[in-house]
């Protein structure tokens, strides 16, 4: 179970979830090593996805004999940075980050990488010389294999008028390189896209979206969400609008709420990523490279697109 502290540097004082394998805030026990300390600077831990990825990376630490620190950063890209910061004051050898501004965490992690520290990258790209490794999905080659997926669909389908709608999250740099890329990929087949809604990347702020969404375009019956917290504000709006017989919804990572939906037959498709498996990737990537190794500059994690016809593994993921 993640362990709720406060690490103060100087005068700041600054939330920190996370545990440590050792139990202990000293040094090593005598006649052991002491294991290297690794941050984790995550965006939030409302989405079941970073909770997912906060999993793997633990179980990573606790095979690789790694001192793990998850921070969470609740949105703030400020915070992140300050995390970094002070996780590099710490004496910490490795920081894993889950960027929410990629160009705004650049001068953390460039002053971290002069201090010696390793860089990984997990989900969003950061492009700087500091990054020695990103581990993740290519959001915007999946942006584009969704958006496939959705033109053929309504190809097949005869779906008219040919509009889609969006739920995004105009804060978040992933989830615009999600929205970017489909849409070009459904302009291309011949769709409108009718209009952009920004859900904030919060579940509440994305229901109502979704909702005045539903309510400016009538005629629209297909939608796509960038995100989870997107995905679950959509399906709450189908179901508070009445729209389960009529909406067509697609979008990014799975929940209960969204394998009920695709139950009911109006959540058509879903990218599902691997969030554990880049938690994992991340920390062994980070030890490896702690120990003197090499590894990959990238490591890729594959997607899934989830329908009614293989969705039956994830249920006991998403109880």
């Amino acid at each position: 179970m993640l362990a709720l502290a406060l690490v103060l540097v100087g005068t700041t004082a600054l939330p920190l979830v996370g545990c440590t394998s050792t139990g202990t805030t000293g040094g090593a026990p005598t006649g052991t090593a002491a294991k290297p300390k690794v941050g984790l600077v995550q965006i939030n831990q409302q989405a079941i996805f970073f909770n997912q990825m906060n999993e793997g990376a633990q179980k990573a630490a606790d095979e690789n004999g790694v001192d793990l620190t998850i921070f969470n950063a609740n949105d703030d890209p400020a915070k992140q940075n300050e995390a970094i910061a002070n996780f590099v004051t710490q004496g910490f050898k490795a920081i894993v980050v889950v960027a929410i501004d990629v160009e705004g965490v650049k001068p953390a992690i460039q002053e971290a990488k002069k201090a010696g520290v390793k860089i990984i990258c997990v989900d969003a790209i950061v492009t700087d010389p500091a990054v020695d490794v990103q581990v993740g999905v290519d959001n915007g080659a999946a942006g584009a294999d969704i958006g496939k997926f959705v033109a053929d669909y309504m190809a097949t389908n005869n779906i008219t008028p040919k509009n889609i709608g969006i739920i995004g999250a105009l804060n978040s740099f992933i989830q615009n390189q999600r929205k970017d890329s489909f849409t070009t990929t459904v302009k291309a087949a011949g769709d409108t896209i009718s209009q952009v809604v920004d859900g904030q990347n919060k579940q509440e702020a994305a229901m109502a979206a979704a909702e005045n969404l539903f309510t400016a375009q009538k005629d629209t019956k297909v939608f796509y969400s960038t995100g989870e917290p997107a995905m679950v504000g959509a399906v709450a709006a189908v179901r508070s609008q009445n729209k389960t017989a009529v909406a067509k919804l697609f979008g990014w990572d799975l929940t209960a709420e969204v394998i009920k939906g695709i139950d009911d037959g109006f959540v058509i498709g879903v990218v599902q990523q691997d969030p554990k498996t880049e938690g994992l990737d991340a920390i062994k990537a980070a030890k490896t490279l702690i120990d003197g190794g090499t590894v990959d500059k990238v490591i890729s994690v594959p997607i899934t697109i989830v329908t009614k016809d293989n969705v039956e593994p994830y249920r006991a993921i998403f109880k």
